[in-house]
């Protein structure tokens, strides 16, 4: 007995399909697919299907997602059905349709994702392995999973994809890593290449519908680059205008990232507060402001260097600058504090529950610093780092300059 869905009937069914085509697929996959009036995907996806499957045949325009309202417009009250490869819902179609059309409106059947075969093959656990998509989004991103011994699955966007991973790879000091590429899994025509590494040069690849495996291994010299906040210094390139190593990881722990929220980095210098606030994790998002040009281009560089690239850099003056930008989750503000209305501008941004964190090394701007924390409450510190250093014949201490640092949660609405 065929159970009975809960709720509204679907107005789209996604069906998932692999490189097997039509003989992986199914009964439920089929049916609707045979039933289906409309049937959207890609020229390759609807070429798997059989005639039997009559219903008209459109091809996705690109771009792909803001075309899908007008089709699915087009198209209102008939039986859809929408091609996906493989899991529609793992980087796919599923996740655009539910979230323009409604969960409710949308069935989804899926298939087993290239990920699930990928890992099959080689006999690595899925739940140990790192998936990333490089389908319309730069292979610089690739660079901030880049760790010792770490597994990693790399969703191609077409043949040429496992050569800019190898080139990549060798580019971050990992030519070492071992790299395999896998096509057409799942169908007739699969092929999994040998293992080579990323200094032997680009593998193999004759398909578009390929995976890149990929076992992380660290040149010897490379500079180690690790997953929390404190990267060292020399991981950066910059002019002196550099929030340093230790100085950092205060300040990233007094921001405190979350999935998901939005930072703005205020006078950002050489980047570092907003490319680590990035790396804390894949969904953290942050805007940097920065009014010189040069600075600006060179925050971008180190974004794209560090495995960031979706860092939004906005070359122009605060608090002028920050006049169309989203409502942040977290405001830091590394420059400019002396700025008449920024650090007001700044707190009236921030919604409830919003943090605040400053720093400065002046004695003009920690007079500020001073007054606000009387004013807002929060958490006033001083910073001061030494380093042992050669003396003589001996070892003595050099102290940086101290830094001091203020971090507040908004709690009211109250300016």
């Amino acid at each position: 007995m065929i159970p009975v869905r809960p709720g509204p009937t679907p107005a789209v069914t996604v069906v998932g399909i692999g490189a097997d085509g039509w003989d992986g697929l199914p009964d439920a996959s089929r049916t609707a697919l045979l039933d289906a009036q409309t049937l959207i995907g890609g020229p390759r996806q609807l070429a798997l299907l059989p005639t039997e499957c009559a219903g008209e045949r459109v091809a996705w325009p690109t771009p792909l997602r803001p075309a899908v309202p007008g089709l699915l417009a087009a198209h209102a009250g008939r039986r859809i059905a929408v091609l996906a490869s493989g899991d529609p819902m793992f980087y796919g179609i599923g996740r655009a349709l539910t979230e323009i059309a409604g969960a409710d409106a949308v069935h989804v059947l899926p298939h087993p994702s290239a990920v699930s075969h990928a890992c099959a093959r080689l006999g690595w656990p899925v739940e140990d392995v790192e998936v990333l998509t490089l389908v319309g989004r730069p292979v610089a991103r690739l660079a901030a999973a880049l760790h010792e011994g770490r597994r990693l699955l790399v969703l191609s966007a077409g043949a040429g994809t496992p050569a800019e991973v190898a080139a990549l790879l060798r580019d971050r000091g990992f030519g070492p890593s071992r790299i395999r590429v896998l096509e057409q899994l799942g169908g007739g025509a699969e092929r999994v290449g040998d293992e080579t590494t990323a200094d032997a040069g680009a593998p193999a690849c004759e398909d578009a519908l390929n995976v890149v495996a990929v076992v992380c291994h660290r040149a010897p010299d490379a500079l180690r680059v690790g997953a929390v906040p404190g990267l060292p210094d020399e991981a950066y390139e910059h002019d002196g205008q550099l929030t340093k190593r230790h100085i950092r990881a205060a300040t990233l722990g007094a921001l405190a990232p979350a999935p998901g929220e939005l930072l703005w980095d205020i006078g950002g210098g050489s980047g570092s507060i907003a490319i680590e606030w990035l790396r804390s994790h894949p969904a953290c998002r942050a805007v940097t402001v920065e009014r010189n040009e040069v600075r600006a281009a060179r925050i971008a560089r180190n974004a794209d260097r560090l495995g960031v690239p979706g860092l939004r850099v906005v070359t122009g003056a605060a608090p002028a600058a920050l006049a169309e930008l989203p409502t942040p989750d977290a405001v830091f503000i590394g420059g400019g504090l002396t700025t008449p209305g920024l650090l007001d501008a700044c707190w009236q941004a921030l919604p409830v529950g919003g943090r605040l964190v400053a720093n400065t090394v002046t004695l003009e701007s920690e007079a500020l610093l001073a007054d606000t924390y009387r004013r807002y409450g929060g958490d006033l510190v001083r910073l001061a780092v030494a380093h042992a250093v050669p003396v003589g014949g001996f070892t003595g201490w050099r102290q940086s300059m101290p830094v001091t640092q203020w971090a507040a949660q908004k709690t009211t609405t109250t300016p």
